[in-house]
């Protein structure tokens, strides 16, 4: 199929080239402006947060733990990624919870809030990462998956956006806060941090 002649597409409405830059540096803008916070609320500079998230992934690694990646619809996607990278890229032991018939099996039994929890219930042990990603920090299922890491003796970091106080960000070891109410733009950025960690380790 080859691409129509600028006639065919006079209809169409021109994006013009300024307005595409800019969304790309936005996106820059949200980055290097990313939060980065602890338990207690006390703040991080984005580098000793990455040094901190590699130390925990390598740790569980090398204890004979592994990380583990939850997220719903793009930030499913996410986890999906950063689980096969983080594994063959990085070396180190990671998996998502997001199989179609474990997900369909426990939404049906147990409630779609608890497809995770019910998960990370029957395969996390003390000393696990748990990566928990929401744009909005207000997922319920991502909720339970923290309490119940919490419970099983995990680590915890969270990727969120959307509000500032929402839920999910004062409930990781480290909590990563995107300051945008923009879905694109919470999710390339999640997305961007969880490769920069792990590349910027890899290469340090």
């Amino acid at each position: 199929m080859s691409i129509k002649n600028q006639n065919e597409n006079a209809h169409l409405p021109a994006i013009g080239q300024e307005r595409i830059l800019g969304y790309f540096v936005e996106i820059g803008r949200l980055l290097q402006e990313t939060q980065a916070t602890g338990t207690q609320g006390s703040s991080f500079g984005l580098g000793e947060a990455f040094s901190l998230i590699s130390e925990m992934a390598r740790k569980a690694h090398n204890s004979e733990n592994k990380l583990m990646f939850v997220g719903n619809g793009g930030s499913a996607a996410i986890a999906s990624h950063m689980a096969i990278d983080y594994s063959k890229n990085g070396g180190l032991r990671s998996l998502s919870f997001n199989d179609p018939a474990a997900l369909t099996c426990l939404s049906n039994d147990l409630g779609y809030e608890n497809v995770f929890a019910k998960q990370i219930e029957l395969h996390a042990r003390p000393g696990d990462l748990l990566m928990a990603i929401s744009s909005s920090g207000k997922s319920e299922n991502i909720i339970r998956a923290v309490e119940q890491a919490r419970i099983r003796g995990c680590y915890v970091v969270t990727f969120t956006g959307f509000a500032p106080q929402n839920p999910l960000r004062r409930l990781g070891d480290l909590n990563l806060y995107i300051r945008s109410s923009e879905y694109g733009y919470v999710e390339i950025s999640h997305l961007s941090l969880c490769h920069a960690i792990l590349d910027l380790a890899s290469s340090a």
